[in-house]
């Protein structure tokens, strides 16, 4: 019995280490998405998406004084051990477990917590993006 559930537990393991780089694609498609309605609302120069490897850069800029400056980054890391993505940004920590479903559907989870990919977004990008509606 023991065998069967070992031998099931690094099935699931070995799927989700292989979806993981999908399911980083998957989320880069969605924050540049983001990014960019971001941009139409607040201008061109407001924020950028720039994918590095395995993981995703956000730069998001305010105008001050008819400059452009960074406000914050939100560096966005696969980590395969977990397996999840690392979310660090101005010095704090966010961690979201990456599952599997059947039908080859992702499952996010940040603490207790599931989340859509929507969900995993706004956790992401929300502090950055707008930091005075943080609650």
């Amino acid at each position: 019995m023991r065998i069967a559930e070992e031998k099931e537990r690094r099935q699931r393991d070995a799927l989700v280490q292989e979806r993981l780089p999908r399911a980083l694609d998957e989320l880069r498609d969605n924050l540049k998405q983001c990014v960019a309605d971001y941009c139409a609302a607040f201008g061109a120069e407001a924020a950028e998406a720039v994918p590095a490897g395995d993981s995703v850069q956000v730069t998001v800029r305010m105008r001050t004084g008819g400059e452009w400056r960074e406000s914050a980054r939100v560096l966005v890391s696969v980590i395969p051990e977990m397996p999840g993505f690392r979310v660090e940004r101005g010095g704090k920590t966010v961690e979201i477990e990456v599952g599997t479903l059947p039908g080859d559907k992702l499952l996010f989870k940040h603490g207790e917590h599931y989340l859509t990919m929507d969900q995993v977004t706004q956790v992401i990008l929300d502090p950055a993006l707008f930091p005075d509606l943080a609650a």
